[in-house]
């Protein structure tokens, strides 16, 4: 069975790296940013990597992996501020930053494991197109969590689908790094 943690975690760290840099360019600016609006930016990005997928003529010269990349850095913004709240202003160091974001990594990577554990890497069968079409269906029910104000009768929380998102494009990133 390929070493699904190594693989994961060298897809962290190209987020990651990422998400340092422009926290070096812009601080945490995106603390601002209510839930909804980070969702929405993640739909922006699921949408625009099902288009890629659907459309043979692309109009701006990025592909599927920098929009999963978005994906996954969005999300990990979206667990902290359900963490922390939405600021008023930027108000998080770099290293404050990474820390939640490791934190936040951490416990999702652990939510992968016991479901790969109980799944059988059942990922590995399906299409990036697939993952793509599971985290737009995540995303529209986070935005129906978010219409209802948060309230659940018998879901999961908004955290476990931002959680679930990750992992996904994880999986696809995995998928398109191997070339599928």
């Amino acid at each position: 069975m390929p070493d699904t943690s190594k693989q994961y975690d060298a897809v962290i760290n190209t987020c990651k790296s990422l998400f340092i840099k422009k926290m070096s360019d812009y601080g945490s600016a995106w603390r601002i940013l209510r839930l909804p609006s980070l969702t929405d930016q993640i739909f922006i990005k699921a949408q625009r990597i099902r288009g890629l997928q659907e459309n043979d003529v692309r109009k701006v010269d990025e592909g599927e992996v920098s929009e999963f990349i978005g994906i996954i850095n969005y999300a990990i913004m979206a667990l902290i501020q359900l963490e922390l709240g939405v600021a008023d202003q930027p108000d998080l160091s770099t290293e404050a930053a990474t820390e939640l974001y490791e934190k936040h990594i951490s416990i999702t990577k652990t939510l992968m494991e016991n479901k790969n554990h109980d799944y059988g890497e059942a990922w590995r069968d399906m299409r990036v197109s697939s993952l793509t079409d599971l985290i737009l269906q995540k995303l529209l029910r986070v935005k129906q969590i978010e219409d209802n104000k948060g309230k659940t009768l018998v879901s999961e929380g908004i955290d476990a689908n931002y959680q679930d998102m990750i992992n996904y494009a994880i999986f696809a990133m995995i998928h398109l790094n191997q070339g599928e």
